[in-house]
């Protein structure tokens, strides 16, 4: 009887996570759809806590002990603070400040910048593996390597004028 209980509980928990996953997903879609496609777009680490959160809300909702509108109304709790969170990083130097990551410059024509790579605990390796992924077997045609406010290294090629408008910004910070 007890291996029984460690497969099954009770058609009464099996028809309750039916339907709380139901309505929770319903809910969950109808709030994210209302909101736009930011709000679980990862772009930054806030946006990334946010998602996480959600996703651990949803488990909670299905498996834990709360009722229907308690999960329903955390989800709209946490997906109103993060559309009123990203609204006012639009509107607020002082609150993207806050919230959102700088771009970091990691190399720079052919030199790694140790400063900006000990600030962010990138080490070489990493910044060389980024390089590799891009099909590219060293840095000779690497202008720059920038760790991207949402934690992705970006290698940008040498010799391309559009290049140096994406790093103005970036090269007067460091």
């Amino acid at each position: 009887m007890v291996v029984i209980g460690i497969f099954f509980s009770s058609w009464e928990n099996v028809l309750r996570i039916v339907i709380f996953a139901f309505c929770g997903y319903i809910s969950l879609v109808l709030l994210l759809r209302t909101t736009g496609q930011r709000t679980l777009s990862k772009l930054n680490a806030f946006d990334l806590i946010i998602t996480v959160t959600i996703g651990s809300t949803f488990a909670t909702l299905l498996l834990g002990n709360i009722a229907l509108i308690d999960g329903i109304m955390a989800f709209a709790l946490l997906v109103g603070l993060q559309f009123m969170v990203t609204w006012l990083t639009v509107r607020s130097g002082l609150i993207k400040k806050a919230v959102k990551n700088e771009p970091r410059l990691l190399y720079y024509k052919g030199e790694y910048l140790s400063k900006n790579m000990r600030r962010t605990r990138i080490i070489a390796e990493e910044i060389e593996q980024a390089i590799r992924s891009t099909g590219r077997s060293g840095t000779s045609d690497v202008e720059a390597v920038v760790l991207e406010t949402n934690g992705n290294l970006s290698v940008i090629s040498k010799g391309n004028q559009e290049n140096s408008d994406v790093l103005a910004d970036i090269l007067d910070k460091d």
